[in-house]
């Protein structure tokens, strides 16, 4: 029974497998009946029989009951072929599919049926590339201009690489299918074809209208324009003007000369205009013919002997151009009065010029004259100027009663105000005529205020003031002259218009630079007041009288400070008063605080033995009544000639060298001192100068010289015979 099964072929039919069976049931029922000789034999072969035939039995209800599924599942796969069909039959535009190998798979009625040429030729299992070939032979195919058929053909195979594609094909009496290809999930094709050619001809319809309006509006706008315009076609042919171009040209332009060519028009138009030598006809007409895109152009003719156009060529986008014409007449003339004016406004300009630059000349000269003269002046009066203030310090030191020293120190006070006064004449007009020169260097700060605190102590003092001024230990970058007379100039100030309380100056570190600091307890400046206080000849409060100043010390600071680089800044408060600061930049500072020196009215050195030389007898005299009424000796002479012989003479070798700096022989007094030097080794010497002039200032401070300006400072006298290194400070 084992190999009954393999009896049966399951390819076979139903039929035929049942056939088979049948057969070899009885073909076993023979060979039972025929072993009867052996009961057990025939009962078992029975009994396998029996068994046979319920397999038979049961494979053939299997076989049936497939066979129905079979039936059902055709009928389904019929229903759903003929849906399909009904389908695709029931889309409006004409529909194809092809397969992954880009054969025709099914088709519906509508496919092509606008190219009823190839319809018969429409089958399953038609290659698409047999497809496209049959659509580019087809007679209703209207091909674009210039293409052939191979052409076409090679563009739409191109079109079929693409996974998404939408065109419109031409057919001829003038109807357009619009073709979508799309690529399906399974790689296979999906065409559909509309027919568009209603909507194409009320798009064409809808053009031409808005064409039409278009038109239209151009030529009205034309018309309005205050151009002449010229339209011109890619072939060079006129095909349009306005109403202001035959105008302009003064001539009309009947309809004999629409569409001529460009040329011709020119040519019959060159007896109304006239091109310039910089632009002629040949390059105008060059210009049209160019066979690659054209650059706008723009160039002026001429109409008669009057009239001036400017004309303006741009090539259009179909390759033809337009030209306007622009009557420029008027802004031509007025572009001609307008340079005609500007010549003759050139020429009074340069007169004028001329005129002020001899003014300002002028100018120059007369402030250059006016330097001149106060420096001069200047020098005329401190001479005896000097010479007043030591003969009444003299009378001071020596007076007998209290009333006679009173009196000799107002007359004190009154020639350091007059000194004070030419002072600053003398350092505003060097600031205000740029002769001041700068010379910028390491300076110590501390020589400088405790000379300030020497100098301006007594003026603080009279006024019952507490004028304290800090030592200072650093080293800043400044010009040693023109600080010490800023900060003279704040100081001074401060006594001078604080009635009470005290005046403190100090410095303080600020980053990398120093900042200087006058503080007073004044009366304060208001904010309304703070540009006038730095004016020439303004003073504030009660005390602006001449004996108190001619208002310059704060235009002197301001103009210093602005030429140094030092800032200068002001904070102060009414009724609590102001504090005046200047930055300079600091270089280091010194290792320690520097030794007091003598503050006293007199040296503490005796018995030195001074040449002095001055050509001034008054002021000789003056300095030697001085110096020898603090016990040292003085030698006199007028001329540097008198004093070598002066000094062979008695056989003495001076300890200090007092000269004036201009002595009248062809000799200066750095050249005696030099002189003196040589014979004598290094004396300790001091030039007096009534000069402000910087180079007389850097020439002593290179020969290691003191500089002793005039109005002589008692002070500074006394450092010389003390201590001659700090004789300059």
């Amino acid at each position: 029974m084992s190999d009954a099964p393999g009896l049966i072929d399951p390819a076979d039919p139903v039929e035929v497998q049942n056939a088979k069976l049948m057969r070899i049931a009885q073909s076993l029922m023979r060979k039972v009946e025929q072993a009867g000789s052996d009961p057990g034999l025939a009962y078992s072969q029975f009994e396998r029989a029996a068994l046979l035939e319920a397999q038979v039995r049961q494979r053939t209800v299997d076989l049936e009951r497939t066979l129905a599924l079979l039936h059902e599942a055709n009928a389904a796969a019929e229903a759903a072929r003929s849906n399909m069909a009904e389908a695709v039959e029931s889309v409006q535009e004409g529909f194809a599919l092809f397969d992954h190998s880009d054969h025709l798979v099914m088709s519906n009625s509508r496919f092509c049926r606008e190219i009823a040429d190839i319809v018969p030729r429409i089958e399953p299992g038609l290659p698409f590339a047999d497809y496209v070939a049959l659509v580019s032979q087809s007679i209703y195919l209207a091909l674009p201009e210039g293409e052939t058929r191979a052409q076409w053909m090679a563009r739409r195979m191109a079109r079929h690489a693409d996974d998404s594609t939408v065109f419109n094909v031409r057919l001829t009496r003038d109807r357009w299918l619009q073709v979508g290809e799309h690529r399906t999930a399974s790689g296979g094709t999906v065409i559909l074809q509309t027919d568009v050619s209603e909507i194409m001809r009320a798009e064409r319809v809808k053009r031409d209208r808005l064409l039409d309006e278009q038109a239209q509006m151009v030529r009205a706008t034309l018309d309005h324009l205050n151009q002449g315009v010229c339209i011109f076609s890619a072939r060079q042919r006129l095909v349009g003007w306005n109403d202001r171009m035959e105008d302009l040209l003064d001539r009309p332009i009947d309809g004999q000369v629409l569409g001529i060519r460009f040329t011709a028009l020119v040519e019959r138009l060159d007896e109304q205009i006239a091109f310039s030598s910089h632009f002629t006809r040949e390059h105008l007409i060059a210009w049209a013919n160019r066979t690659r895109p054209r650059r706008p152009i723009s160039f002026e003719v001429n109409r008669g002997r009057d009239a001036i156009l400017s004309v303006f060529a741009q090539e259009i986008p179909d390759r033809g151009f337009v030209i306007s014409f622009t009557d420029v007449t008027a802004e031509r003339e007025a572009e001609r009065a307008l340079r005609d004016m500007n010549e003759t406004l050139e020429r009074r300009v340069e007169e004028r010029t001329e005129e002020l630059g001899i003014a300002l000349e002028e100018a120059r000269r007369a402030n250059a004259s006016k330097t001149r003269f106060v420096a001069a002046a200047s020098h005329d009066l401190l001479q005896p100027l000097s010479a007043a203030k030591l003969f009444v310090s003299h009378l001071e030191e020596r007076a007998g009663s209290d009333a006679a020293r009173a009196t000799a120190s107002k007359a004190v006070s009154a020639l350091s105000s007059v000194e004070q006064i030419i002072e600053a004449l003398l350092d505003i007009s060097k600031l205000d005529s740029g002769q001041a020169t700068m010379r910028v260097q390491e300076v110590e700060l501390g020589r400088i205020l405790h000379s300030l605190q020497s100098e301006l102590g007594p003026a603080a003092d009279a006024k019952g003031l507490r004028l304290k001024i800090l030592d200072s230990t650093h080293i800043v970058r400044s010009d040693p002259v023109f600080l010490r007379r800023i900060l003279q100039n704040l100081v001074s100030n401060a006594i001078r218009y604080t009635s009470a309380g005290r005046v403190l100056v100090g410095a303080r570190r600020l980053g990398g630079t120093t900042r200087i600091e006058v503080r007073d307890t004044g009366p304060g400046i208001a904010d309304e007041d703070r540009a006038t206080i730095f004016q020439e000849f303004r003073q504030l409060g009660p005390s602006a009288s001449g004996a108190q100043g001619l208002g310059l010390g704060l235009a002197i600071v301001e103009r210093a400070c602005g030429m140094l680089g030092h800032p200068l800044d002001l904070l102060s408060v009414p009724g609590r008063g102001s504090t005046f600061s200047v930055t300079v930049p600091r270089l280091s500072t010194l290792p320690q605080a520097r030794p007091p020196r003598n503050d006293g009215l007199a040296p503490r050195t005796r018995g030195l033995v001074v040449l002095l030389v001055e050509n001034d007898a008054e002021m000789s005299a003056a300095l030697t009544l001085m110096i020898e009424s603090w016990d040292n000796h003085v030698i006199p002479a007028d001329s540097g000639e008198a004093a070598m012989d002066l000094l062979a003479e008695i056989d003495i070798i001076p300890d200090r060298l007092l000269i004036d700096y201009q002595l009248g022989d062809g000799m200066t007094g750095l050249d005696l001192i030099a002189v003196l030097r040589t014979r004598h080794g290094p004396i300790p010497a001091a030039v007096i100068s009534a000069s402000r002039h910087e180079d007389i200032a850097a020439s002593c401070a290179a020969a290691g010289v003191s500089l002793i300006p005039k109005p002589l400072d008692r002070h500074r006298l006394i450092r010389l015979i003390d201590d001659p290194a700090d004789a300059q400070a």
